[in-house]
């Protein structure tokens, strides 16, 4: 069922046309990669879908009733709220069935008429589907899930929300949309601030959703591991390919093939066709002439070909003037700590020369530090670090702090390298993308993705023979982040590189290391070598104490299904209890005023069988009773021992 269809969308900002002709059919399940170069108008898509944004021209049509979710990457809790509450609110529309649920049953407690019991008992069932059926029962394993799946720990879900950092908040605002499950999920870069382990989870959560997805990612593993389809953006025009995004880039480059060997025969075939015309001509005969002109005909109604558009690519390889010996690093006990929290302590590991090592690890343990303390730009506390007799380093920082703010990109790089001619650092700055007055550009007015690229370009002058990479792949789009890669690939010297780029690791790396609180694990080959070392390990324990498998939530539904049950059937015992209560205490009141009548006190035999009838009817009065305390304690045990509020 085709749930969103959008039809020839543009999108002007001023003189600049970001989108042309947009068109993209969604589909319920549907999960739709979007992609395309820094800037070629993917989030303005998402807000126009979202209708954040109006489109200049073209159609958008959905589905009658369709929730749409849009996930944004600055997210605003309420104050006051913990962690847990403010992702709960997503859940607002059970909270209130919940609340009618128990508003029934009070109402159930205090009706004496069967009519209108009835009434609310049919209510009751009614919601209780409603609510059963949305997943209220398991209503709080969902929030704790979904929270525990986004890298939220336990002390953290009674945290104010307003406290986190910023990539937790985003974190939190993904974790609201998943709860609300709407029709469609608009996500734009989800991956951001996510690790490794919470990455995998959101993949599996997203390959299991029951609605449709669109997402704009640079994370290529992400989009292999959920699309169903790819949609491109190309100078404001869309492209549509099947599969995932390996899929996608194989049939990319068959689509150009096929389009541009019609263009070049079609080409020759024009320029043919020309000649015979010229010959025609030549020939000066009345014939020949009118083939000629039968022939210019032809030419003018054919429909020509578009010579087919190619992004440009950066293009560049790293190089190095000479290899180290067998052993680049060597790391022996190192340890740093801030005040009471040490990031890793009695540390050692060694780099052999030619290695490509991947360091990973959780957001927050301590990656970025390490590599700082390795090429001295922070002090250990403990340890120390020998470099091989031949290394010479080569440093990337993800924060481009080595940038001077004030140049323009040509200086920036040609201060680094002042024995260069204007020549050779404006090509060098060329394989990066910077040409013409791109290189007059200043620093501090360059996007991330520019900024990444300078630094690229004065690494790849140093030719340094060992590569110490903090984040290499952030802020490059997809395009750059296989140019770098290829120029990895072919380089000679020794890499140490932490990312969270899956898909780069797979690229470059031969060994992984996995910093822990516990020290570093070693493991080789790439990134799917390593998760295959894990799976093994782990054999058959493959599922998460967190992430309940479906037969654990339909356990769990009966189970609460039961217990909501035998509430009911208490506080229905109550009810009974409490009516038998005021009936005998009626009857034993009526048998005491009978005592009073002079026809039964002066009748000896009829007042002794008053006396006796009054005693056994005080004596069922007590019994029922007691049969009422009992039926509310029973009640309070039972809530009591289930954890459930009164």
């Amino acid at each position: 069922m085709i749930i969103l269809d959008i039809a020839h969308v543009s999108k002007s900002f001023g003189t600049d046309a970001v989108l042309k002709d947009v068109s993209l059919r969604v589909r319920n399940k549907d999960r739709v990669g979007l992609v395309g170069v820094n800037g070629s108008g993917k989030s303005t898509l998402l807000k126009i879908i979202n209708q954040e944004l109006q489109a200049d021209e073209g159609s958008i049509i959905s589905q009658r009733g369709i929730k749409i979710g849009y996930m944004t990457q600055v997210f605003q809790p309420t104050a006051g709220r913990s962690v847990r509450d403010e992702a709960q609110t997503a859940l607002a529309h059970l909270n209130d069935i919940e609340k009618k649920l128990r508003s029934l049953e009070k109402q159930m407690s205090d009706t004496v008429n069967h009519d209108h019991l009835d009434t609310i008992m049919h209510d009751y069932a009614r919601l209780t589907e409603q609510f059963e059926r949305g997943g209220g029962y398991e209503a709080n394993s969902q929030v704790q899930g979904v929270l525990y799946g986004l890298g939220f720990t336990q002390e953290q879900f009674e945290q104010e929300a307003s406290t986190l950092s910023g990539g937790e908040l985003t974190k939190l605002g993904l974790a609201k949309l998943l709860l609300q499950k709407p029709d469609l999920l608009l996500l734009d870069e989800p991956t951001n601030h996510l690790d490794m382990d919470t990455m995998a989870w959101l993949e599996g959560f997203l390959n299991e959703y029951e609605g449709a997805v669109i997402a704009v990612s640079h994370d290529r593993y992400f989009l292999d591991a959920i699309c169903t389809s790819i949609t491109e953006l190309l100078f404001g025009i869309s492209e549509h390919y099947h599969g995932n995004y390996s899929s996608y880039l194989h049939q990319r480059d068959e689509r150009f093939k096929i389009r541009n060997k019609a263009y070049v025969l079609q080409q020759k075939e024009i320029m043919r066709q020309r000649a015979i015309i010229a010959r025609f001509r030549s020939f000066n005969r009345e014939k020949s002439i009118r083939a000629a002109e039968s022939r210019e005909k032809a030419l003018q109604r054919m429909e020509l070909l578009e010579k087919p558009d190619e992004e440009r690519q950066v293009q560049f390889r790293f190089e190095t003037k000479r290899l180290i010996g067998d052993i680049a690093l060597e790391a022996n006990s190192l340890s740093k700590c801030f005040g009471d929290r040490c990031l890793f302590s009695d540390l050692s590991f060694y780099i052999s020369g030619g290695d490509r090592v991947a360091l990973i690890g959780a957001n927050g343990i301590g990656k970025t530090t390490l590599l700082r303390c390795v090429i001295g730009k922070e002090a250990l506390d403990t340890g120390e670090v020998r470099f091989g007799n031949k290394a010479q380093l080569g440093y990337y920082d993800q924060r481009q702090l080595d940038l001077n703010l004030q140049n323009d990109v040509l200086n920036e790089v040609w201060d680094a390298f002042p024995t260069f001619n204007q020549t050779q650092i404006r090509n060098a700055l060329g394989l990066f993308l910077f040409r013409g007055d791109d290189v007059f550009m200043p620093i501090h007015l360059l996007s991330g993705g520019e900024r990444a690229r300078v630094s690229l370009v004065k690494l790849m002058l140093k030719q340094d023979n060992f590569l110490i990479l903090d984040e290499p792949t952030n802020h490059l789009d997809a395009d750059s982040r296989e140019a770098l890669e290829h120029a990895l690939d072919g380089y000679e010297g020794t890499i140490l590189a932490v990312s969270h780029d899956r898909y780069f690791i797979n690229q470059f790396a031969n060994k992984v290391f996995v910093l822990k609180d516990d020290g570093i694990s070693v493991y080789h080959g790439n990134y799917d070598d390593y998760q295959a070392e894990l799976k093994r390990q782990l054999s058959c324990d493959e599922s998460s104490n967190i992430d309940k498998t479906r037969t654990e939530l339909a356990k769990e539904r009966r189970a609460n299904r039961l217990l909501e049950e035998e509430r009911l059937r208490l506080q229905v015992n109550i009810k009974q209890a409490e009516e038998a209560v005021h009936l005998a205490e009626e009857t034993y009141n009526q048998a005491v005023q009978a005592q009073a009548d002079p026809a039964i006190y002066t009748d000896h035999k009829k007042a002794s069988r008053q006396g006796a009838l009054c005693q056994q009817l005080k004596q069922e009065v007590e019994q029922l009773f007691t049969q009422w305390t009992e039926a509310e304690e029973a009640l309070a045990d039972f809530m009591a021992e289930n954890g459930i509020d009164t």
